[in-house]
């Protein structure tokens, strides 16, 4: 027979386990419901970006090409119209819309102040929500490439995030200089 001494060691083990387990169950719950929170926060800023890039486009002080305002137009729509997350047509699609932007800089002189400001601040802040994103994929990636996650499946039928990534380098980020060239508007 197990001597008292035994028995004990294996209930503390078995009591180790099941904490450790449990704990890391719960870290990843928190982790896929960071990502989920992280992507809802990201499509609402390409929403925001989309929407103001339309805005612009459609105002008639914009001062664009007629040509020019349409392409834009055309961008922000197909943007907006993309539902789908995890799609290569979406990826497709915010990298023209950032494109668009970017090409917008030359521009920036002759746009309405406040259209400028607005498109600025969206593209920065689809820049800071996409690296929020991928910061937590990444941290959940991480857990679940773990031994114990994967032998004991804690992630249950939860499927694996993917990053989002999309070029926004060229963001259309505030310039002093451009803003002086501008002069003061009212």
């Amino acid at each position: 027979m197990l001597s008292a001494g035994w028995l004990i060691a294996a209930v503390f083990v078995a009591i180790v386990l099941t904490l450790w387990v449990t704990l890391t169950l719960t870290r990843l719950d928190r982790l896929h419901a960071r990502v989920d929170a992280a992507q809802s926060a990201l499509d609402a800023q390409l929403v925001r970006r989309a929407a103001a890039l339309l805005q612009l486009a459609e105002r008639p002080d914009s001062r664009l090409p007629p040509d020019r305002a349409h392409e834009l137009i055309d961008t922000a729509r197909s943007a907006l119209a993309v539902r789908q997350w995890q799609d290569a047509d979406r990826r497709t699609v915010e990298n023209q819309v950032g494109r668009a932007i970017a090409g917008l800089q030359s521009d920036r002189p002759r746009l309405p102040a406040d259209a400028v400001t607005e498109l600025a601040e969206s593209a920065t802040r689809v820049l800071i929500a996409r690296r929020f994103f991928n910061d937590a994929v990444r941290d959940t990636r991480t857990l679940r490439a773990r031994r114990m996650p994967r032998l004991l499946h804690l992630a249950g039928r939860r499927e694996l995030p993917a990053f989002f990534d999309i070029d926004d380098t060229s963001v259309f980020a505030e310039s002093p200089a451009a803003d002086r060239q501008a002069g003061p508007s009212g």
